[in-house]
């Protein structure tokens, strides 16, 4: 009988309790102990089993759990009679900033002195132990949610000199998640704030830390070193591209293909492949996300579970916010090509609004682009790795689609009528619609860290064309800024069927110095698209002049003049 497939357990002890659906991963453990590096730090996409595995790893080593051989009996870990010794031998601090969602650095700050209080709390019977002294027992009760910074950035260190004394070895330490107040800081604007106290709290929790016998910090980017980790020279960093611990987090092919074949569904395998393979780990390529998995084992179905389980804010943000190059490439993407680029996979986040790079590093970090090819270039000085990169399957295609649609949702019923328009080559109701699609969302792709005058509207009408080719995909191929004849266009739509037009679009903004009004930007956009001879490439395609559209779209602020 197959086992029971629970969706959202993240705790170890529950999950090999109740006997449900578990794919054993506790070679982690083993690997991980013969390292022998003080400080790990894990990045993997967002569920992909970090904090189930973080979970694993409190209940194997904490003395909480000291003989608790029920949880692990049958598992890998266990057949190594070293490591049964080893269960339940050391105190564990297991923290997780996984919920430090706040909109400010006050509050993010006090969440996470509630963290630290609860975790106080916790082992509050060092209090009674008589172990500590009685500026200890000062500071044991200092600690609370509105104590200071400096009292805060030591809670770690000092508990972990408390535990140390108290069952006479060195303390594990667990930091799940800790990069989710940072991406929180970034999207909010206040992470220069934030930089200071974690890394105050870090250096002071994993360096100067006499009492620390090992650490894993988990999370879903590598925040440059810089930033919080400058002090941390005893710092291990695995990427998605290390070979470390490459097949710990996420599903094998073997390991989906055994669980499909254990519910009867092994004729699904190829659908399931299509939908949720991809990713890569170090060397080990065709991951599953555990995710997606679950979901479709317990509901038979096939859905964007991975890529919808949480806000996808930041990405959006980047790429809305994003320069004409970013969603230029991001459109290739979607239309299935690859992108080719250097990757630093330290994120550094006050890069973000103007390195295209750390854009990219990001998306390949967070699990929505995967590496096809690596290769190295130059030499010297000049050698560096270029990444070709693609998007990591079809979920991921799909959640990207339903996210540009959402850009234009504040217009939701204007955007289709102007597609409808555009369709039947209605320019007065085209232009009735566009200027009203303009009026509600122009504003939205506008970063509000650079200058908006000339951006602005280059944001919004490429913004408009990732909207225009998800729209029409199924009747059109749509490119944007791409050689035709002696220029480049800003819009090629290309019929995937035979009784539709081409359309080509060229949007120009009003300059005064050299037009009087829209008209006359209208009629410079349509001059350009002949002089340049945009149409050359359909031509010779056999698509015949009469049905090739041409239109110019002349911006003025919010205003749009289609002609």
């Amino acid at each position: 009988m197959a086992r029971t497939v629970a969706i959202g357990l993240q705790n170890f002890e529950t999950i090999r309790m109740k006997n449900t659906f578990y794919i054993d991963k506790t070679h982690f453990i083993k690997e991980w102990w013969e390292n022998f590096d003080l400080v790990t730090l894990i990045d993997r996409p967002r569920r992909f089993g970090k904090t189930l595995l973080m979970s694993m790893v409190e209940q194997f080593f904490s003395v909480d759990y000291a003989g608790r051989e029920e949880l692990f009996r049958d598992l890998f870990i266990w057949k190594e009679k070293e490591y049964r010794e080893l269960q339940g031998m050391y105190p564990v601090i297991s923290i997780s900033f996984a919920n430090v969602k706040e909109t400010d650095y006050e509050k993010t700050r006090l969440r996470i002195n509630q963290i630290l209080t609860d975790l106080y709390s916790k082992h509050d019977f060092l209090l009674h132990s008589g172990l500590l002294n009685e500026n200890e027992r000062n500071y044991f009760s200092s600690v609370k949610e509105d104590m200071d910074e400096v009292t805060a950035t030591m809670a770690v260190h000092n508990l972990s000199n408390y535990l140390s004394r108290y069952y006479g070895k060195g303390v594990i330490i667990l930091l799940d998640e800790y990069d989710t107040p940072m991406q929180e800081a970034y999207v909010n604007h206040y992470w220069k704030e934030l930089v200071g106290f974690t890394r105050s709290m870090f250096n002071s929790t994993f360096k100067t830390n006499p009492y620390l016998e090992r650490a894993i910090m988990t999370g879903i980017t590598r925040v440059s070193k810089e930033s919080i980790f400058s002090d941390l020279n005893n710092l291990v960093a695995v990427t998605t591209t290390s070979n470390m611990y490459e097949d710990c987090f996420g599903f094998t092919e073997k390991e989906v293909f055994a669980a499909l074949r254990e519910y009867g569904l092994g004729h699904r395998a190829e659908e399931v492949k299509t939908w949720y393979d991809g990713f890569t780990f170090g060397r080990v390529r065709d991951i599953y996300n555990p995710w997606s998995i679950l979901n479709f084992l317990k509901y038979e179905k096939l859905a964007t579970y991975w890529a919808n389980t949480s806000s996808n804010s930041l990405i959006g943000k980047l790429v809305r916010e994003g320069t004409r190059e970013i969603k230029t490439e991001f459109e290739a993407l979607l239309n299935g090509n690859s992108l080719v680029t250097e990757i630093d996979e330290q994120i550094v986040y006050d890069q973000l609004d103007y390195n295209e790079n750390a854009i990219w590093s990001l998306l390949l970090a967070s699990g929505y682009l995967k590496v096809k090819s690596l290769k190295a270039q130059g030499k010297g000085e000049e050698w560096k790795e270029i990444y070709e990169l693609e998007l990591t399957n079809l979920e991921v295609k799909i959640m990207f689609r339903g996210m540009v649609r959402d850009w234009f949702k504040p217009a939701s019923s204007d955007y289709n009528d102007f597609i409808k328009a555009l369709l039947i080559d209605d320019r007065k109701a085209m232009n009735v619609y566009m200027n009203r699609v303009a009026m509600q969302t122009f504003s939205f792709f506008d970063s509000g860290n650079r200058p908006s005058k000339q951006s602005e509207p280059e944001r919004f009408y490429h913004g408009f064309v990732l909207g225009m080719m998800v729209e029409l995909r199924q009747r059109y191929t749509v490119t944007s800024n791409r050689e035709s004849g002696f220029g480049r266009y800003d819009v090629l739509l290309e019929p995937v069927r035979g009784e539709d037009d081409a359309i080509i679009i060229e949007f120009k903004v009003f300059d005064p110095d050299e037009e009087k009004n829209l008209d006359d930007t209208v009629r410079r956009a349509l001059q350009q698209i002949e002089e340049k001879g945009y149409a050359a490439g359909l031509r010779e395609k056999g698509i015949p002049e009469g049905h090739i559209r041409k239109y110019g779209f002349a911006f003025e602020g919010k205003k749009v003049l289609i002609g």
